[in-house]
């Protein structure tokens, strides 16, 4: 399937942004593990959440879907999952390999791993190393390094843990380990990672303490389900949000969006590029904060994006590197190899279509250097079968002069199911 995107006049109006996609993983994972029911509102349909349900599903959980953007889990506590009959498939998502092997290594049977082809790639062992030192047996490709992978859990020792990457995921599973280990987990970070696992798991019971980099967390805690409202994602609002504030007289709200400190990189950078960005309503559901966010079109300017904003905005680099093809002066990227082992290199790969639009683009080895100014103008462009590169091209598209052709646009379901169809209320935006 192809995307065809043609040049906008501005971006004006209100929209909503889908259910975070991180939050619903979480809701699935830590609902299955409370005691009792779990309602999940605003939850992400998209293909990624969806692969976490069908997993938690084959050992033994119980999912009902009432409506479009509910789900109802019966939760069976820490102990009531089942051996599945089955191989875990997890599609194309990365958190949910990542936090359920910390839910494995705590079971008490086994289980084998796997994903898509882009899944088999990426690197496992930052999260088998630690759970191995907690007890766990995990074994795969590449000495257990990449899936598919086996796990057979088991009795768990509680570990300090000095993670060498800033990474939710890999805290996470480390966390959800810890949930199984008895006596205190701790978990530091070189810098702070979005800590959605750690507001979700204190909502329904858990005994976890967080210091700047550092978490602890309490074994054997007694998981309650609660209502959890899924805010909308701040990285799909972060196309929109680049797209407006790109744009000259444009002015665009989107309403109730996750606004976790963790998560917000996207707003600073953009506040630093010039962007007039303003957010009210501002509210808290289940421990997560929510808000509005209105953004007015301006002249951009190049900016420095390093160190500790990185792990606030990793997701965002694809669309941000649109903002700064876009803007004035030059752009600097970096501390972010973990772009290179996402679905695809995503320093390679923006730095490929962007250079099609007519943006020039210098890679680094942990980031890359855009030098604004540039016309953009349309072209046929690739979307290497992953969702933040197919609509940050898609967002290139609305500022440049032409038109512009996505290949294989499929994957966009992973995270934003109506992308095309919010886009369209602003330029000419159709599947081909």
């Amino acid at each position: 399937m192809k995307l065809q995107v043609t040049q906008a006049k501005e971006i004006t109006g209100e929209i909503s942004v889908p259910g975070d996609k991180s939050i619903s993983h979480r809701a699935v994972m830590l609902g299955a593990l409370a005691e009792g029911t779990t309602e999940v509102t605003n939850f992400l349909m998209g293909a990624d959440c969806l692969s976490s349900i069908d997993c938690f599903r084959k050992m033994g959980i119980e999912f009902s879907r009432p409506d479009n953007n509910i789900i109802i889990i019966q939760g069976k506590g820490l102990d009531g999952l089942s051996e599945p009959e089955d191989i875990l498939d997890v599609g194309n998502s990365g958190t949910t390999i990542r936090l359920m092997m910390g839910i494995l290594a705590g079971q008490s049977f086994f289980a084998t791993v796997t994903g898509d082809s882009s899944i088999r790639r990426r690197p496992m062992g930052r999260v088998a190393g630690p759970l191995r030192d907690m007890g766990a047996h995990i074994d795969g490709r590449q000495n257990g390094s990449t899936a598919p992978l086996a796990v057979r859990g088991g009795t768990l020792r509680p570990i300090e843990f000095n993670s060498p990457v800033a990474s939710a995921q890999v805290k996470s599973a480390v966390m959800l380990a810890g949930l199984y280990a008895a006596g205190e987990t701790l978990i530091r970070e070189p810098h702070r990672s979005r800590d959605h696992t750690e507001k979700m798991l204190a909502y329904l019971g858990a005994e976890i303490e967080v210091s700047d980099n550092v978490v602890k967390i309490k074994g054997r805690p007694n998981l309650v389900g609660k209502p959890v409202e899924v805010p909308g994602d701040i990285s799909s609002a972060a196309f929109f949000l680049v797209a407006a504030a790109a744009m000259p007289g444009s002015r665009l709200t989107v309403k109730r969006v996750g606004i976790n400190p963790t998560r917000t990189g996207i707003i600073d950078v953009l506040r630093n590029m010039g962007a007039k960005i303003t957010i009210h309503n501002e509210d808290v559901v289940n421990g997560e904060p929510v808000g509005d966010i209105t953004v007015l079109g301006s002249e951009l300017k190049g900016t420095v994006i390093e160190g500790s904003l990185i792990p606030r905005l990793i997701d965002e680099i694809p669309v941000i590197t649109v903002a700064a093809a876009a803007a004035s002066g030059e752009t600097v990227i970096r501390d972010a190899a973990e772009l290179k082992v996402k679905e695809s290199n995503r320093i390679s790969t923006m730095a490929v279509e962007l250079g099609k639009l007519g943006a020039r683009v210098t890679e680094l080895q942990d980031g890359m250097i855009i030098r604004g100014g540039c016309t953009l103008k349309g072209a046929v462009c690739q979307s290497h079968d992953d969702h933040r590169v197919a609509m940050s091209v898609a967002v290139a598209g609305l500022l440049a002069r032409g038109e512009t052709v996505i290949n294989n646009v499929e994957c966009i379901r992973i995270s934003f199911p109506g992308f095309a169809e919010t886009l369209a209320g602003f330029a000419k935006c159709t599947y081909v």
